[in-house]
């Protein structure tokens, strides 16, 4: 593991850079092993998603994963978003959304931070300025939706990478 110091907002962060590796022996098949747990995390899934524009759904999914260095999400996700439509230019941007704010509009951008802070809880909590501008774009329901779906993802990205599933095979 490398560490490197990063310096942001007067606040000085580490950051953990690991090198994953493919385990050497099979890990379970936690749908298999947990039904039970597996199909409430679905139903939360599908409850969080109920009345948010399926795009952003995607959008939020790719960028905690990207955060979450899930390559097995990232790819699930890039691919049903190109499905339903996505451009290449803008799956290509989610990784760097704040350089790039032109590619997504004011909500985007809002659900985008939301996502950040949330995904990196740790880091800083949610600060108030993120969850305002969030709520400036979603009305109270819209966006306890919107958190819910940024658990789930996380929920997801974590199930994926401690079993370690590999991107590419979309096994749902």
């Amino acid at each position: 593991m490398t560490t490197t110091e990063i310096k942001t907002n007067d606040r000085t962060t580490t950051e953990a850079t690991t090198v994953r590796a493919n385990p050497a022996t099979p890990r379970l098949n936690f749908a298999k092993t947990a039904p039970k747990v597996f199909r409430a995390v679905i139903g939360l899934d599908a409850a969080a998603r109920e009345g948010l524009d399926p795009a952003l759904v995607e959008l939020v999914q790719i960028r905690a994963s990207h955060l979450n260095r899930c390559a097995y999400c990232l790819h699930m996700h890039t691919t049903d978003a190109r499905k339903a439509g996505e451009s290449e230019d803008r799956l290509h941007m989610v990784a760097v959304w704040q350089e790039a704010d032109h590619f997504f509009s004011d909500r985007e951008r809002s659900a985008l931070a939301l996502t950040d802070a949330v995904t990196r809880i740790g880091d800083a909590g949610v600060p108030d300025e993120v969850y305002a501008r969030a709520a400036a774009h979603f009305d109270e329901e819209e966006l306890a939706h919107l958190l819910a779906l940024i658990f789930t993802i996380n929920t997801w990205n974590r199930i994926a990478l401690s079993t370690a599933k590999r991107a590419g095979t979309d096994e749902r």
